[in-house]
């Protein structure tokens, strides 16, 4: 069963975006559809948000600059309030990250490119589907390492010199594997 909509003055969001420009798209896309946005671009910012603010919705970017990745915006955002509906925005999808962040308070998991549209319906799915169909195609070996990355990865905290020590790579050949797109 899916959760009960809030009253459109009600629904506050926090965005978790160091995209400027993205950020400030989104936000002005949400905001036109009735939402209150609020929004921070690392963990201490919303931390900070969270002192004064209280958002029924959160947005979290998994990759962000700095110290921290979306998970630990994840972790604090669920452990400030365990009803608010919170959905991780990717570019870097992978199972690993996808699990954590389910298991850290996420109600979904999207990758990148995503638009409102697709945010709203993930609010709206807060329940798991168990008609969702099974695929018949096996992996890939290049989707294999990319799931296997992005867990090690995770690991890590996004370090992305720790990780390259663990997969036994070098630091640039990792760097140049996270910037080519996934096809």
């Amino acid at each position: 069963m899916d959760a009960p909509a809030p009253a459109p003055d009600d629904r506050q969001l926090l965005l978790v975006e160091d995209d400027v420009d993205f950020a400030r798209t989104l936000a002005r896309s949400l905001t036109r559809r009735g939402w209150r946005v609020l929004h921070a671009d690392s963990l201490g910012a919303v931390q900070a948000l969270l002192a004064s603010q209280q958002p029924t919705h959160a947005v979290v970017d998994l990759k962000l600059r700095g110290e921290a990745s979306g998970l630990a915006c994840v972790r604090a955002l669920h452990a400030a309030s365990a009803d608010m509906l919170i959905v991780v925005l990717t570019g870097y999808a992978s199972i690993a990250t996808a699990v954590q962040a389910i298991k850290l308070g996420a109600c979904q998991y999207l990758a990148k490119p995503s638009n409102t549209d697709d945010i709203e319906a993930a609010f709206a799915r807060t329940e798991g589907d168990d008609e969702v169909g099974l695929t018949q195609r096996a992996s890939s070996i290049k989707t294999l390492e990319w799931e296997h990355i992005h867990q090690v990865l995770a690991e890590t905290g996004f370090n992305i010199s720790e990780a390259a020590r663990r997969l036994g790579m070098h630091r640039r050949t990792l760097t140049r594997k996270l910037d080519k797109r996934r096809v």
